[in-house]
């Protein structure tokens, strides 16, 4: 019988950076699918930086903890080989959370078929969860208006990319926050972003302040760490904070305190977190939303490709080191 790879997660996340001590590789038949099922040959991984907590035994947390020694949680992009079931056929291209294995069986529930030409690249950076997230927090959280200024930290992220783009589509004035001038120049000169910080060297308060003449609007969060305090003293009246992501504070040993509460109360600025799971059920609603930016050509994208299921042992580092350009994918 032929085999496939599969990573269990065996072990909690212990301080060190994430390897192979947290994971077990293990080999399994490829199943035949039952009546309502299907075979998938996933092609695409998707590496998030929300998996850590994934991995953590936190169960105070918008979804359940990965339980040990099961399949590692990740969402993907691949085939369907063979079908029992009546929405899809062998040879359809589909996008939804697989696991890090290399092979799925699948009822279909949480799938989504994609047009025939949609590469495993584009799906997982654009119309995955990077698009859904974006799109999600942007529009009807952050609730943008032409004329008012955006900062989105982690800008040269799957997720801040996408958010800066998308609001320069609707004419907002868009600042970044990314930690390389690789980056700085990317955001600027590619993705027509306004101005960028990068907040390893320049003075992040001055820097706001030049770029930011007339205030911040809507500030969209991916990161955390020192900067947030500086972009929420530019916040105006009246203006909206997605909080999206905090992975500054994900390995740090006690969270960074948050902004003082009064200027809330002057400023009534509204403050919401968000997590996707919570609207993968909206995701058709999503994509609408979504494709008329992508079929304008307003929205670019980079991708940061390894390959081999094992690679995914250690990728998750590359968030925290900030060494990742563009969506982190493992090619299988």
């Amino acid at each position: 019988m032929s085999q496939y790879k599969e990573i269990l997660l065996t072990a909690r996340p212990d301080g060190k950076p994430v390897g192979p001590h947290l994971f077990e590789v293990i080999n399994k038949g490829i199943p035949t699918p039952g009546k309502g099922e299907m075979l998938i040959k996933q092609t695409h991984m998707s590496m998030d930086p929300a998996m850590l907590g994934w991995m953590t035994p936190d169960e105070d947390s918008y979804i359940p903890p990965v339980a040990l020694n099961t399949r590692m949680r990740s969402s993907g992009y691949g085939e369907v080989i063979t079908s029992n079931h009546p929405d899809f056929s062998p040879g359809d291209n589909v996008m939804g959370m697989m696991g890090w294995t290399e092979y799925t069986l699948s009822d279909g529930k949480g799938l989504n078929k994609l047009p025939a030409g949609v590469d495993g690249e584009t799906a997982l950076a654009v119309f995955g969860l990077p698009g859904l997230t974006a799109t999600q927090g942007l529009f009807n959280i952050g609730k943008p208006q032409a004329g008012e200024t955006l900062v989105v930290t982690g800008a040269a992220g799957s997720v801040g990319s996408m958010v800066g783009q998308l609001a320069k589509a609707e004419g907002l004035r868009v600042i970044g926050v990314v930690g390389s001038d690789e980056k700085t120049d990317w955001i600027v000169n590619e993705l027509g972003f306004d101005g960028a910080v990068n907040y390893k060297t320049d003075d992040v308060a001055s820097k706001l302040e030049s770029l930011t003449p007339n205030g911040v609007d809507v500030f969209f969060e991916n990161t955390g760490g020192p900067v947030q305090q500086h972009i929420f003293d530019r916040m105006n009246v009246h203006g909206r904070i997605v909080v999206c992501g905090m992975i500054a504070d994900y390995t740090a040993a006690s969270p960074a305190p948050g902004p003082n509460w009064i200027p809330l109360i002057k400023k009534r600025i509204l403050i919401q977190g968000f997590a996707m799971p919570d609207h993968l059920h909206e995701a058709p609603r999503l994509l609408s939303q979504l494709n008329p930016y992508v079929a304008a050509g307003k929205i670019k994208y980079r991708t940061h490709v390894l390959d081999g299921l094992e690679s995914a042992m250690s990728a998750l580092n590359l968030f925290f080191t900030g060494a990742n350009k563009g969506k982190l994918l493992i090619r299988l």
